[in-house]
């Protein structure tokens, strides 16, 4: 049986959360993390309307944009928990970042599997992601989180 203590996500004490630093890093993170999803969007919607253009869609295109639009909503969600203390949601995105990011500069290095415009929409992404990755594993972020 689980103790009270361990049956909700462990938050960080409000000081650390309320530091000028901790909130502009987890609002930089939460702007970046919704570019991220807002862009992935608008990509899926583009895949929608261009899927009779075997040229710009093909399988695996379909494959991906579903893919990162997932990835970008599990994105924001980690970063607005984070923003809100959650520690297992920091980790989280930590990890869902970096991991993200890793699969980004792989689509963009394959040759051939996807479409000169994708390659470019995923760079974008990729910026957005390497933005989120830096703060959220920057020492502060790291400190703040790891102090409760």
């Amino acid at each position: 049986m689980h103790s009270p203590s361990t049956d909700g996500p462990v938050v960080m004490p409000t000081s650390s959360l309320h530091h000028p630093r901790s909130i502009t890093a987890l609002r930089s993170v939460k702007v970046l993390a919704g570019c991220y999803l807002g862009l992935s969007a608008l990509t899926l919607a583009a895949v929608v309307v261009l899927r009779h253009d075997s040229a710009a869609v093909n399988a695996a295109v379909w494959v991906r944009t579903v893919i990162v639009v997932a990835s970008a909503s599990l994105t924001t969600i980690f970063a607005a928990r984070a923003a809100r203390g959650s520690r297992r949601d920091h980790r989280r995105l930590r990890i869902v970042s970096a991991v993200m990011l890793v699969a980004v500069a792989v689509i963009i290095t394959l040759p051939g599997t996807f479409p000169l415009w994708l390659k470019l929409e995923q760079g974008v992404c990729g910026l957005l992601l390497a933005g989120v990755v830096r703060i959220v594993n920057g020492r502060h972020l790291r400190s703040a989180f790891a102090a409760a």
